[in-house]
Formats: structure tokens, C-alpha cells, sequence
């Protein structure tokens, strides 16, 4: 996210937009090297790359997500609650972790670790996971999935047929890649000129895969965790009363083209397993495009909106109605591809709605990711959450991204094949009960209520950003977060429930682990500067070292499984499991304040990301979105109003960060 020094706009000033645009976030050839490729049935066409290393090698010689000691947790839960709670609030809940660290705790942690260590293969953590995705009842989109925006195009490579036709290339090669187990195992380099290296590689490879990983180790090389990847391709979220099932098929060859409320798909593998030329699929995405179909009366995609047993019965009907084919031919296609007909130009309001939620009866929010296309060829991914988090998705992301501006395989100028696309495109066709028409008609209702209640303001400033963080020696995360904390208790006093996500992938099955931003420190900061005796800015400064340093201490606890959410969430679904009662400290209304994030945030964690965002978690929370760059930094900010005042927190957000940088400025 971009911004001139002295501009500070709220989302929708145009020319804030217009310069984030033009600055950085165009995908063009300009400063990338285009290699040609001529052989479509060469490997060089087929895989993005053959790693010497198979895909897979590291999974079973992962790190097992460890297990906290409880002593520990209960000290690190009470270190954030005594940032959020007053001391007779504080006194309450510290007698609970008192009673829960010396009775009814232990006992739970030990059930844990015999049952960690009956199941070796996962951790404690993935299963209950994905039952708390799985079993929630509530609609997916605003409450779970959110969108990333790719680089904006260049013209004349806008037009939609050509953009979509060259990440449908792209993406073919990378579900080959994968398919082949030849991707590049994922791998995080603390040092990479000296890890990712030919020796590496040969030295991991040649290790046992159950020994593969600490060879890996060796090297200061920390592979991480892909078994999620199974999910991000020809795989879809499919309703069932009480809990939802996740359904991949890795040998289907098709994808899934949505235009206009109509369903289109069209293998882009051959029978042999093989990608079509680019020509091919080309031709095939035009004709799509290009079809006069009207609007169905009843668009299926709304239903994808609806509360998750609602939506279940449903489909249950439209199965029963003989539309199980058709269903499974969504649910089995590689991704979703949709064409929606509006621009979105340079409004960030039309960019943030039309990828969030959109047009509700041209989207199928359960596939494992779509990718949008506006009518002026801007490109998001929407992704539902339950199957995986941002290590995949992000591969994906960044692989196409960078296989696009590499190869663009078809130009503006590019003929489509000269084939027959009636012989390779199928519309799907559905027979509608009354009852499914009149589930459509409700579930569009309900969508446009919910989606209309959602505001959402932009912050975009140069005031901080990484190169001066880098500078001053000072986390650049630990400032985007302290700046928030600033700013909330400018416009509302006290402190937030804040939440943070934090990736735990260098374990087997590993998915997230919550940062708590919220700490003494940046309540000690938040109170110096919004207070009538602001201390000097070297004092200032001090104290914002001090908020780096705890901010930076909880990263790591949290990467390396240290932190307390999950421990806690464990031990009480442990508890529910044997049919216990829930210990004092889960009853506790602190323990329920603290779960309900007011400020959810999530870094845009790539260069190749233009924009992105989520819903607000609670009501009268906030969604922020925000990304931290070499010289700028951003905010994506959602909202429920009148619960809560967007606007009004990016004005305060502007004047904390001035503060912030003020006080970094100083001597």
C-alpha cells in the first residue's frame, strides 16, 4: 500500500488510490527478464520447475508441534490479561488461573499429552481445528474468507479473457508441478545464500525422509509443513448438517468457470495427464466470456451464502433432484474462475466489496479459492479458511504471480486456437425444486442485508515504514501493531482484545498461533502520548524499544508453539471431551473478553499483493488488513457501523503513527 508523506486519506479518496496504483502495484514486463517457451509438450511447458527434492520429503521427519508447559501458559495468559483488565477484574481472574494452574489444569494437561502422544502422525491442535471451522453454523463469506488482490495490470494485458488465460496456464503448471511432486519443498532460509544452494539440496535430498528435516536443520533450513496443500487445488468445502466435510479429487483435470450466474467447465488437462496448449485454453476462456447466456432466475451461488445447515438441506434437495453431477463438477474442479462485468477502476470501495463478496449469485464461496476478474481485468483470489492458511495460498499466489511476469504465455494480440469450443466447454444445467427456488430467493435476501452492513476506510502513509524501522532498530510489525493500540484508545480509551495470527508450519500439521500485540508496554505508550503530560520523545523512543522487544519475544514464543491460545483451546476441548465440567478460568468473563478480538489484523505478507482484507471477526470489532513496505505502509480497515466508527479510527490511526515517527525521528 502506497502514500505521499503528507497524504493520510481515508479509503475512497481517488487520487491516494490512483497513486497506489501507479507506484507500485502494476504487473508489467518492465525490469522482468520474459523467457519464451515454443514446446507445449516439453517439461519446460508442463512444470514450473523439477526440484530435485520431492515435495513431500520433509513432512514425516516434521517437528511435532509441542505441547506448553501449563505453568508457563497460565503465567503468558495472565501477562496479556493484565493489560486488558482493571485490578479487581485482574484479582478475579488471576484466582481462577491460580485454581486452574494447581487443580483442575494439571490433570487436563496430562489427558493432552497421553493423547499427543497415541497420535504421532498429527498434533493437538489440527483436529479440534478443523471441527471449529467445520462445525460453525455460520455463513463463510464475511465471516471467514478473505481476498488478496494481484498486482494491477498493465494495458493493453488487462482484458479479462487474457489476464485469466495466462494465470489458467500458470496455475496448470503449478497443479502439474505439484501433482508430480516435483514443487519445491517449502522451506524457510535463515541464511539463504548459504542454504539454498546445489550443495543443499543434495545433501537434504540424499538424507532418509525420516531423517530429511534435521539434515535440513543443519543447514539452518526450516522445512515446513505442506499438508494442507492437498486442499488448495480440485478441492471445495461441502455442507452437512451439524459439520461440513472437506472433498479433493486429485485426478480431476477441469475447471470451473462462473459468468453471469452461469456454471462452465473445460479439462485443461489432456487424457494423458498433460497441460493444453495456451492457444487451447485460450479458446476455450473466450468462448466462455464471450457466451450470451442470460441470468439465471435463480442463482445457485447465493446458496453458498447461507448458514451452513440451511445450505446443507439444500443441497441435500438439489441432489435428490438429480444434480449430483453438476455439483460434483464444482466441487472437483482445480479452482473457480469468475467474470464479473462491472469495472472496478480506481475506487477502492468497489475493489474491496467486489473481491470480499461481491455479486453473491456469481460466486461459489466454498471452493478452496476462486479467482475473481473484474471487468477491467483486475484479478482476486477469495479463499474459504477451513481447509488451510496462508502458507498455501500464499505459494500459490506468489508462484503464478511471478510464472505470469515471467512467461505470458498470451498476449493482447494472441489468436485463441482454431478449434470447436462446443466440443470442450460444458454448461452445466440444473433442475430447480420450488423449494430450492425459494431457498435461492431467501438466501439472496439475507446476503445483500449482511453484506450491505460492512464499512470499510483505507490508511496509507510513508510517515513509517520498514526502511526507517530497520534504521531505528525497532520491529516494523511492532510498530504497525503499537499504532493501532494508539489509536484505539485515542477514539475509544482502554484496551482491546487484540489478535494477530501467527503461522506454527515448521511443525507436522501445524496452522496458526494468536501474537497478543496487546501488552503493559503499548498500554504504558498508548497512555504516555494520549495523556495531558506527554513525555519527551527520547523517553518516547524507549519505551517503544521496549514494546519491540515483548512484541518480538511473543512472535517467537508463538512460531515455535509457545503461546497460550492454542494450549488453552486444547485443554478445553480436552475437557468438553471427557464430558467434564469447564474449569473456573473458561467461565471466567475475562477469558471471554479476551477471545472476543475487537482488533483482528493480519499482515499482507507479499510484494505481489495490491490489496486485501477481511470482515471484522465480532460485530463491534474491526477487520485490519495492513501492509508494511520498504517505504510505506497501509491499512485495510472493515467495519459493522454503527457498532463501530471506521473513519474515526483512521484518523486517530494517522495521528498515532505521526507520533510514532516523530518520535523515532528524534535524537
Amino acid at each position: 500500500m502506497s502514500l505521499r508523506a503528507a497524504s493520510h486519506h481515508v479509503l475512497g479518496h481517488r487520487t491516494c488510490w490512483q497513486l497506489f496504483i501507479c507506484e507500485r502495484c502494476i504487473s508489467s514486463s518492465g525490469g522482468t527478464e520474459r523467457t519464451s517457451i515454443n514446446d507445449f509438450s516439453s517439461d519446460d511447458y508442463q512444470f514450473l520447475h523439477r526440484s530435485s527434492v520431492p515435495s513431500m520429503h520433509f513432512q514425516k521427519s516434521l517437528l511435532r508441534l509441542p505441547i506448553p508447559d501449563l505453568d508457563k501458559t497460565c503465567s503468558r495468559y495472565l501477562l496479556s490479561q493484565k493489560a486488558l483488565l482493571d485490578d479487581i477484574n485482574y484479582s478475579e481472574t488471576e484466582a481462577a488461573v491460580q485454581e486452574f494452574r494447581t487443580k483442575s489444569g494439571p490433570p487436563l494437561q496430562e489427558q493432552l499429552k497421553s493423547w499427543d502422544k497415541n497420535n504421532k502422525h498429527t498434533n493437538y491442535v489440527s483436529g479440534p481445528w478443523f471441527d471449529m471451522y467445520l462445525k460453525d453454523r455460520v455463513p463463510v463469506v464475511l465471516n471467514y474468507n478473505p481476498f488478496l488482490t494481484f498486482k494491477f495490470p498493465e494495458e493493453p494485458n488487462n482484458d479479462p479473457v487474457v489476464r485469466a488465460s495466462n494465470m489458467l496456464v500458470s496455475s496448470a503448471r503449478f497443479l502439474r508441478t505439484f501433482r508430480a511432486g516435483v514443487l519445491e519443498p517449502e522451506v524457510y532460509h535463515l541464511n539463504p545464500d548459504k542454504s539454498n544452494t546445489l550443495f543443499y539440496r543434495r545433501v537434504v535430498g540424499l538424507a532418509p525422509q525420516m531423517l530429511a528435516s534435521y539434515a535440513s536443520y543443519a543447514f539452518k533450513a526450516f522445512p515446513l509443513d505442506m499438508s494442507q496443500y492437498g486442499n488448495l487445488l480440485n478441492s471445495t468445502r461441502i455442507p452437512r448438517p451439524h459439520r461440513d466435510v472437506l472433498s479433493s479429487n486429485d485426478s480431476a483435470r477441469h475447471v470451473l468457470v462462473m459468468k453471469n450466474g452461469n456454471f462452465y467447465v473445460f479439462d485443461i488437462l489432456d487424457s494423458n495427464g498433460c497441460i493444453y496448449p495456451p492457444s487451447h485454453l485460450h479458446a476455450c476462456v473466450a468462448y466462455i466470456v464471450a457466451d450470451t447466456s442470460p441470468r439465471p432466475a435463480h442463482p445457485l451461488g447465493y446458496l453458498t451464502s447461507e448458514n451452513r445447515d440451511t445450505w446443507a438441506k439444500v443441497r441435500q434437495e438439489l441432489v435428490a433432484a438429480g444434480n449430483g453431477e453438476a455439483l460434483e463438477a464444482i466441487d472437483h474442479a482445480a479452482y473457480n474462475i469468475v467474470f464479473d462485468s462491472h469495472d472496478v477502476g480506481a475506487d477502492p470501495q468497489k475493489c474491496f466489496r467486489t473481491f470480499l463478496y461481491g455479486d453473491g449469485g456469481n460466486r461459489w464461496f466454498d471452493k478452496s479459492f476462486s479467482v475473481i476478474y473484474s471487468g477491467d481485468g483486475i484479478a482476486a483470489l477469495n479463499f474459504e479458511h477451513s481447509w488451510g492458511d496462508g502458507v498455501a495460498v500464499m505459494r500459490y499466489f506468489n508462484e503464478v504471480s511471478e510464472d505470469v511476469d515471467k512467461h505470458c504465455f498470451i498476449g493482447h494480440d494472441s489468436r485463441p486456437a482454431n478449434i470447436d469450443p462446443t466440443r470442450y466447454v460444458r454448461k452445466l444445467e440444473w433442475r430447480l425444486p420450488a423449494s430450492v427456488e425459494a431457498a435461492v430467493q431467501s438466501a439472496k435476501a439475507s446476503y445483500e442485508v449482511a453484506t450491505s452492513k460492512v464499512a470499510v476506510n483505507i490508511l496509507e502513509t510513508t510517515l513509517v515504514n520498514k526502511k526507517s524501522c530497520k534504521q531505528h532498530k525497532i520491529s516494523p510489525d511492532a510498530v504497525a501493531q503499537l499504532g493501532l493500540q494508539v489509536a484505539y484508545r485515542m477514539l475509544y480509551g482502554g484496551v482491546a482484545a487484540t489478535y494477530e495470527s501467527c503461522s506454527t508450519s515448521a511443525f507436522k500439521h501445524g496452522r496458526t498461533e494468536t501474537v497478543r500485540p496487546a501488552t503493559l508496554e503499548t498500554k504504558a505508550f498508548s497512555e504516555a502520548v494520549c495523556g495531558s503530560d506527554v513525555p519527551n520523545a527520547a523517553r518516547l523512543k524507549s519505551i517503544m524499544h521496549e514494546c519491540s522487544a515483548v512484541h518480538n519475544k511473543l512472535t517467537k514464543e508463538a512460531a515455535m508453539g509457545q503461546g497460550f491460545d492454542r494450549h488453552l483451546f486444547g485443554l478445553r476441548n480436552m475437557a468438553q471431551q471427557s464430558g467434564l465440567e469447564l474449569p473456573v478460568l473458561y467461565r471466567d468473563p475475562a477469558y471471554a473478553r479476551i477471545n472476543h478480538n475487537i482488533l483482528s489484523t493480519s499482515t499482507l505478507p507479499s510484494n505481489n499483493i495490491a490489496f486485501g482484507g477481511f470482515a471484522p471477526v465480532v460485530k463491534d470489532g474491526f477487520g485490519v488488513g495492513y501492509q508494511m513496505q520498504d517505504d510505506m505502509f497501509g491499512i485495510v480497515l472493515s467495519s459493522y457501523p454503527p457498532h463501530r466508527d471506521g473513519a474515526g479510527f483512521i484518523e486517530c490511526a494517522t495521528k498515532a503513527y505521526g507520533i510514532i515517527a516523530d518520535a523515532l525521528a528524534a535524537n
